[in-house]
């Protein structure tokens, strides 16, 4: 894949600030559409070269080294013709003269520009909340500090039942910390999951020696000089080394808010991902779309590939489609998909075996399937998410559907 000069003219300077997993993924789909159209710039906060973020949580827990999670070395910009700036805040845009400041002095000139700054960690409003050892989870400085602050018999609480938080507790145990985690909600991860297949990740995590306290309201942290422990709104006291906060993330639209750009929870873009000014548009963990933001990587890319075709000039709307969950803790096999509330219109079809520690719950309307849990057996839930996502008429393979493709392509 190369960016090779453009045969008439000079290129359009197209501009991209944010390195992450939807950035880059931009300027490859550019790349592949509209190749030697734009002169490309990067420009990254953070001082790495692109890496995929998701597997932040196998570093934490020593199954892989950093170097192991880079997507993008810097001789693949190089390859490319893109010019990469790592470690390079941008502190404003002045939309009238297309440029860019970069930090307190430097300005950048673009044609046109992307915004993929992506998402901050949601800090608790807690007294102690910007004591030294509460950390965030979001980057690979915050993996740095936890790395820095894990030692064998320390303790760590970790504020947070999702994902994010379940991952580093999992990678802190590994480390040899005594980890308790708390966790707002009655049951972990309420989103991807319902009431009985988080009682069995619960049960796992705690035969790990993963402590579970949920319905935990987070009162303060205290400590002196630093964090030493978090009490909760019930009185009681957990002795902490290290608290790291895992309790979400919202949109980073600080920099398209300054700008004068319209923002809602996030930047505000159309079906093209345009924003309110025709040079710029958005894309990933930043956007708002029709009133909706999205931290799966699935439609991050989604919105990536359809930014491409806007900027090659094939323009084509984003449809939102159905998003698939997975715990990354090894020895753990979780999957969620689509929507499996309850409701009147719909029916349940459920297995469980307890002895194996398996658990299967699909969510069925209208002879479609709409939602499923898996647990301890997610080897289907490709089959399963493909049903979603098509939205196909499973009336004939109702009864065996449960039981995954194999029985169904036998009946």
């Amino acid at each position: 894949m190369t960016n090779p000069s453009a045969s008439a003219g000079p290129a359009e300077h197209l501009v991209v600030v944010g390195n992450g997993m939807a950035g880059i993924r931009t300027v490859e789909d550019v790349l592949r559409r509209a190749p030697g159209r734009f002169r490309i710039t990067v420009i990254g906060a953070e001082p790495h070269a692109a890496y995929n973020r998701v597997m932040l949580s196998p570093v934490l827990a020593g199954e892989k080294r950093f170097a192991d999670i880079i997507s993008h070395g810097r001789e693949w910009y190089a390859a490319n013709g893109v010019q990469l700036r790592t470690g390079t805040p941008v502190t404003g845009v002045d939309r009238d003269a297309k440029t860019l400041c970069l930090g307190d002095s430097e300005t950048l000139d673009y044609d046109r520009l992307v915004l993929a700054t992506g998402s901050h960690a949601v800090v608790l409003p807690v007294p102690g909340r910007d004591l030294p050892g509460v950390i965030a989870f979001r980057d690979a400085a915050d993996v740095d500090a936890m790395l820095a602050a894990a030692r064998p018999g320390a303790r760590a609480v970790v504020i947070g039942g999702g994902l994010l938080g379940l991952e580093a507790a999992n990678g802190l145990l590994q480390r040899g910390m005594a980890v308790t985690v708390l966790h707002l909600m009655p049951h972990l991860m309420e989103r991807q999951l319902d009431a009985e297949a988080a009682s069995l990740l619960r049960a796992e995590l705690e035969g790990r020696g993963i402590a579970v306290l949920t319905s935990a309201v987070t009162e303060d942290i205290f400590g002196a000089g630093r964090a030493e422990g978090v009490r909760l709104a019930d009185g009681r006291v957990l002795a902490a080394d290290l608290v790291v906060m895992a309790v979400g993330v919202r949109p980073n639209a600080d920099l398209a808010r300054a700008a004068g750009l319209d923002v809602g929870r996030g930047v505000i873009v159309d079906d093209h991902m345009q924003t309110s000014d025709p040079s710029i548009l958005a894309v990933g963990e930043c956007v708002e779309h029709a009133g909706a933001c999205y931290g799966l990587v699935a439609p991050l890319y989604d919105m990536a590939a359809v930014l491409a075709d806007t900027l090659a000039g094939t323009k084509r709307a984003y449809l939102p489609a159905a998003t698939a969950t997975r715990l990354k803790v090894t020895g753990i096999d979780l999957f969620s998909a689509g929507d499996f509330a309850p409701g009147a219109d719909r029916e349940e079809v459920v297995l469980r075996d307890p002895a194996r520690g398996v658990y299967r719950r699909l969510v069925l309307r209208d002879d479609r399937l709409v939602g499923a849990v898996l647990y301890g057996d997610t080897m289907d839930g490709n089959f399963f998410f493909d049903l979603i996502a098509s939205g196909a008429d499973i009336s004939r393979q109702r009864d065996d559907l449960i039981f995954g493709p194999l029985l169904c392509a036998a009946a």
